[in-house]
């Protein structure tokens, strides 16, 4: 009851969000309905079957991950302070949030199935004039009903649960004695060096400390280690008794008259409430991954040849863009991390240094989409190229499935956008009062556009080229 509740109270973004997840479970549904009746109108050809079906993957994942981005950006099931005195902790809301988008995902399976029985004729009782249509939608037979249910349920399933995944209760890590060295923010070791976050350089005397005069009042400068313990360091002579964890950190604590040096272990001198992790050390496994699917694209299309446009493609055409696409959603944020850095090269102004900053911080959420993004397009590209403007075997049913992959995933990327920007809210007022034009804010936020676009526009070019090159023998 109280998701419906929330359900029915969110505002007009939040229910288009949701209808699009509708949408695509509804897609998605109706491919997996259509996989079964080719299934049952072709009881003599079992592996072209499983391999409609197995086609079918690639629109469920991005239904999934769409279902995922909108659960992520949705206010009604975000925790708040005092919501755990009335039951609603983090765990209910996770909860909340799952059945929310389970009941999405039900309400676009329910639409699938009306719309298959539709077109099937059972409703107006005229079967469809087009034999492949026929062929597709099992005409005159019986359904069986287990296999269409366990088909239906298949997206809410997966969606809900991996939600419930996503937006878990997680217990604060425990202070590691021993940090391992990261070997640079790229390396492909450790965590890489402490998170940066914004603003940072713009602040003076962030990582220095000011020596003190003897008789001056006592100043304390918080700062929080990797682990989330509180470390005291005192700037004057006399400085207060720290309690709890900070007694430790005490004793180590450089003098007053001495310049502290930064440990590759010590984050920021003012963090954030909820700091996200910048994990960038993925960008060597994305690269290997993403090499492994080219290779195996490459193999296959070398043993199979060229395909034909009334065929469909092999099952390792499909194994190697499931790996090419995990490659490059591995290596999404490590390269986002990378264009921002790139973009504070050479003596920054301020445009390009608010831009960059921005980017590196925003690496995490809008990585993986960008990512998943280019992936699309170069199967796109390679589509294209391929079959030259023939389309592939499955007619308006695989047109159905690239608007379904296309559409998720650049509704994905939207959303983490909006994530992003919510997240950094705070910041741009903080911005806008201190007089910031709001001219330089756009201008900061084209930049960073500009920047992604030169970055990934190459890579999605050299990625298709190198998939097609097997494919056009």
């Amino acid at each position: 009851m109280l998701a419906l509740r929330l359900t029915r109270t969110a505002h007009l973004a939040v229910h288009l969000r949701r209808l699009l997840v509708a949408l695509a479970s509804a897609g998605t549904g109706f491919l997996l309905l259509c996989a079964l009746g080719h299934a049952l109108s072709h009881p003599d050809a079992p592996g072209a079957s499983a391999l409609r079906l197995a086609w079918c993957a690639a629109p469920l994942a991005a239904a999934v991950y769409l279902a995922v981005a909108v659960a992520r950006t949705d206010p009604g099931t975000r925790p708040r302070s005092g919501l755990s005195a009335i039951g609603l902790g983090p765990g209910r809301l996770m909860a909340v949030s799952a059945t929310t988008t389970a009941l999405s995902a039900a309400l676009g399976s329910v639409a699938a199935l009306l719309a298959f029985v539709y077109l099937r004729g059972s409703l107006t009782g005229r079967p469809p004039s087009d034999r492949v249509a026929a062929d597709a939608l099992a005409v005159g037979q019986s359904l069986p009903a287990p296999a269409v249910l366990t088909l239906l349920v298949l997206v809410p399933a997966l969606a809900s649960a991996a939600v419930a995944h996503t937006l878990r209760p997680r217990d604060p890590r425990p202070a590691q004695a021993t940090a391992p060295r990261g070997y640079g923010r790229f390396g492909a070791y450790g965590w890489g060096k402490a998170r940066e976050t914004f603003g940072a350089y713009g602040r003076f005397g962030a990582r220095t400390a000011v020596a003190g005069a003897a008789g001056s009042r006592a100043a304390e400068g918080a700062r929080v280690d990797a682990g989330g313990a509180l470390q005291a360091q005192a700037s004057g002579p006399h400085p207060q008794a720290p309690t709890d964890v900070a007694t430790q950190t005490l004793e180590s604590a450089p003098p007053a008259d001495a310049t502290p040096q930064t440990p590759d272990t010590t984050p920021d001198a003012h963090p954030e409430p909820t700091p996200r992790p910048q994990n960038t050390t993925a960008l060597p496994w994305g690269i290997a991954v993403l090499t492994a699917g080219l290779t195996v694209e490459t193999y296959t299309g070398n043993a199979a040849g060229a395909p034909v446009p009334g065929t469909a493609p092999s099952a390792g055409v499909l194994i190697g863009w499931a790996l090419t696409a995990l490659g490059l959603a591995l290596a999404g944020p490590g390269l986002t991390h990378l264009c921002g850095r790139l973009l504070q090269a050479a003596r920054p102004g301020a445009l390009r240094l608010l831009a960059g900053r921005v980017l590196m911080e925003e690496s995490q959420r809008v990585g993986r989409p960008l990512g998943v993004v280019a992936a699309v397009a170069a199967a796109a590209y390679v589509a294209t190229t391929v079959y030259d403007g023939d389309g592939p075997a499955f007619g308006p049913l695989s047109t159905l499935g690239a608007l379904l992959v296309a559409g998720c995933t650049v509704a994905t990327l939207l959303t983490a956008a909006v994530e992003a920007r919510d997240a950094r809210a705070d910041t741009t007022d903080a911005l806008l009062r201190l007089g910031a034009p709001p001219a330089t804010l756009r201008a900061a936020a084209a930049v960073r556009a500009a920047a992604l676009l030169v970055l990934f526009g190459p890579l999605v070019l050299i990625v298709a080229v190198l998939a097609a090159l097997p494919l056009g023998h």
